[in-house]
């Protein structure tokens, strides 16, 4: 058997027209797909929903023959004209056919005659094809390519789901990329207004008749997420109950998870020997499942109630296509079909065509929801924002995903949404749930790693203002030394009016050093996701500058976050010190300093704090003092998913560790096991074995020409440094680059 990934599939080179080089590729990759299988994978259907993949070979040929040559080519003689009554799906109008459900009982044609009745129709398509007709006939021949190139897609998802039902889990290509594993989602703001939808009559590309006409909708302002939602995740769901609250299900779909007894994901099985617990059947073969990639076949119903359980809801297909169309959405058509909370029916004006043609989509514009997008095994190029893809909302053999998506207008985006399971770990509202699914996916991974933000609670904010009290941490007494010299100068440059915002403020000590030296500054706005830190910090400075408008935004400055109303369209500038940039990635820096540019606008400043490179001994003493303050930081994070999370950790197992990493450039902290053990959190078991270590944060180091081209990239400009005598520390004044001046 072939194991060729059919994804590098090169169609032989064919001479003539586009249309018989597209008829001659797509023809080819079709039969390369059942190149793995043997004799006895062609004949048998998984399940009434899907088709042998022998059925699927004769189908499309069956489709060219009778739309095409017996329609249009004079004296075409039918290759069997018994194959009518075998290979129709369900073109009424066509006469009878073999019931659905019977198609795996076709052993007879043999997969030979079935090839041989390829060969017959191909020949006399390729004659068609080279004809004067084929100009007349282009958009016909186009839905036909379409309509292969769906089956194309079937018969992956058939082989797939039959394959999951042998005991022997067999392989269909070993090197089928498995979804690549990523970051959690965003939520993006999105403006509503009247949007556009639906094909223009005067389009020149194709599209399928349900994809017309095109019409204005009214949209709210809204958000979604950038990106799919992950297997950690679905998994939080899980722990939480999700499966075992009916509070959370559309009544059709709890009837549906009785009957069949859902508690997972359709090809998820317990496999105690893999991190998460699971693993997932694929077309690569049974594979441990990868917490930090995209969950895949839910159905609708799962998808919904996942949605409510996350104070959530699933965007519908204009707003998907709305945010697809502007660019602010990843993963868009080449992992998952995503759900969306339409129903599939008919655009205003839509009309089906009189002839059989017309049975394609029209009459399925009832009881069907509608996914946008695309997935992993949807032909190159077979989809477009506009397409509607549709299937019953049970259904789940299919390659679909979900992305989230929230109201704007009247909505609080932090309030607790439904997902509470009496007698389980409690894991509350959107933040915690939040806190819980990284968790889960964090500790299942190889590598073990949190996001340093879940330092931050009471506790680990006090720990940390401790840390800068100690000898050894240079960082916060250097940098606020430098503010103190330099406030003045960044003050000349602070507008009157301003809004000064802050990212991550924690105790906002630094802060008093701007305010002090710029009584300008009208409005301030903290930043934090600790809600304690925040409230007593914005109570000490409301008392000590009583004109000062102070707006405190609780949340996770990393996401997408609306400015309060305070501020208006005051002046902007923002404050970002603590060397904080250096806890990111990277490409999360870039990230993340493009969004405070979203969020300021192109006429900001600014300023950020960043810790320089310098020796090793130096750094590593600064962030494991003798003192073991900074050991008590790394270890409450453990302590917090204990109170949170229903944890177990033994703190006395775990050792603090600092380590420089010098080809990075950056200082890194571990919390190291001391011996092999099992630990519980979030309703999950994690073996960690001895030495293993749970990464917590990065804190990487840079020098002037680094951090500019980190902010280049980001679109920012660097108009001023100051730096510190040693240990050297930066702080950056910066303002949005012009077009000329960004890296490309």
């Amino acid at each position: 058997m072939s194991t060729h990934s059919p994804r590098a599939v090169r169609a032989p080179e064919a001479g003539g027209t586009d249309l018989l080089r597209r008829y001659i590729s797509l023809r080819w990759r079709t039969e390369s797909l059942v190149e793995p299988l043997g004799p006895e994978d062609l004949v048998v259907q998984a399940m009434p929903d899907a088709s042998p993949a022998k059925w699927h070979l004769a189908h499309t040929t069956w489709f060219f023959e009778t739309f095409l040559l017996q329609a249009h080519v004079d004296g075409y003689q039918l290759f069997d004209a018994s194959f009518g009554y075998l290979f129709n799906s369900y073109y009424e109008t066509l006469g009878p056919r073999q019931p659905r459900p019977q198609r795996g009982l076709l052993t007879r044609p043999d997969t030979a005659t079935i090839l041989a009745y390829r060969r017959h129709v191909d020949e006399h398509m390729q004659m068609l094809l080279q004809s004067t007709q084929a100009s007349e006939l282009e958009a016909l021949i186009l839905l036909g390519l379409a309509h292969e190139e769906q089956h194309q897609e079937l018969l992956l998802m058939d082989i797939l789901a039959l394959f999951s039902q042998s005991p022997l889990r067999p392989v269909y290509d070993r090197r089928w990329p498995l979804p690549a594993p990523g970051r959690r989602g965003r939520f993006v703001a999105v403006q509503g207004g009247r949007a556009e939808l639906g094909r223009a009559a005067t389009a020149a590309e194709f599209a399928f008749d349900n994809e017309s006409p095109r019409h204005g909708v009214w949209l709210n302002d809204y958000a979604i997420s950038d990106r799919l939602v992950t297997n950690g995740e679905w998994l939080a769901f899980m722990a939480d109950g999700g499966y075992e609250q009916p509070t959370l299900w559309l009544a059709d779909g709890w009837e549906q998870l009785r009957e069949q007894a859902w508690q997972a994901p359709q090809y998820w099985q317990r496999d105690a020997a893999a991190a998460s617990g699971w693993s997932q059947m694929t077309l690569s073969g049974l594979q441990a499942l990868d917490p930090a990639a995209p969950v895949l076949h839910v159905s609708y119903y799962e998808a919904a109630a996942y949605a409510l359980w996350a104070g959530a809801r699933l965007p519908t297909e204009a707003e998907w296509e709305t945010a697809a169309a502007a660019g602010v959405l990843e993963q868009v058509d080449d992992v998952a079909w995503q759900w969306t909370q339409s129903a599939y029916a008919a655009y205003p004006g839509f009309r089906p065509a009189a002839s059989a043609v017309g049975e394609y989509n029209g009459k399925f514009m009832v009881n069907q929801m509608v996914l946008r997008g695309g997935a992993s095994v949807t032909p190159p190029g077979h989809s477009r924002l506009g397409y509607r893809n549709f299937y019953r909302p049970g259904q789940r053999w299919m390659v679909s995903g979900l992305r989230l998506a929230r109201d704007r207008a009247g909505k609080d985006e932090h309030d607790d949404g439904p997902g509470k399971g009496a007698g389980r770990v409690d894991i509350g509202g959107p933040g915690k749930r939040e806190f819980a699914a990284d968790v889960i996916a964090g500790l299942s991974a190889r590598q073990k790693a949190l996001s340093p933000k879940y330092f931050y609670d009471a506790a680990g904010s006090d720990l940390f203002e401790a840390i800068c009290l100690t000898p050894e941490y240079y960082p916060t007494r250097t940098e606020t030394a430098l503010l103190h010299d330099i406030a003045s100068a960044i003050a000349a440059g602070i507008p009157d009016g301003a809004a000064l915002v802050e990212f991550g403020s924690g105790a906002s000590d630094k802060t008093r050093l701007l305010l002090d030296a710029a009584p300008q500054i009208a409005a301030y706005v903290p930043i934090d996701i600790s809600d304690d830190a925040l409230a007593k910090a914005a109570q000490r400075l409301a008392a000590r500058y009583p004109a000062l408008q102070v707006a405190p935004l609780a949340g996770d400055f990393t996401a997408e976050l609306a400015l309060p109303a305070a501020v208006g369209p005051r002046p902007r500038v923002g404050f970002f010190p603590g060397s904080t940039i250096g806890n990111f990635t990277p490409p999360q820096a870039v990230a993340f300093l493009r969004s405070v540019r979203r969020l300021l606008g192109d006429q900001a400043t600014l300023i950020v704090g960043a810790d320089l490179v310098k020796d090793a001994a130096t750094l590593v003493a600064a962030y494991d003092d003798a003192a073991g303050v900074t050991a008590a930081f790394n270890k409450n994070l453990l302590t917090r998913i204990n109170r949170e999370l229903g944890g177990d950790f033994d703190l006395a197992a775990f050792a603090h560790e600092a380590r420089w990493n010098a080809t990075l450039q950056r200082m890194e902290m571990h919390l190291v096991s001391r011996v092999d053990q099992i630990v519980n959190a979030a309703g999950h078991a994690f073996a960690f074995k001895a030495g293993e270590s749970l990464h917590t944060e990065n804190s990487h180091k840079f020098t002037g020409a680094s951090f500019a081209a980190l902010a280049a990239q980001a679109g920012w400009r660097v108009e001023q440094q100051w730096t510190s005598a040693a240990p050297q520390f930066a702080v950056f004044s910066l303002t949005p680059a012009q077009d000329g001046d960004r890296a490309a």
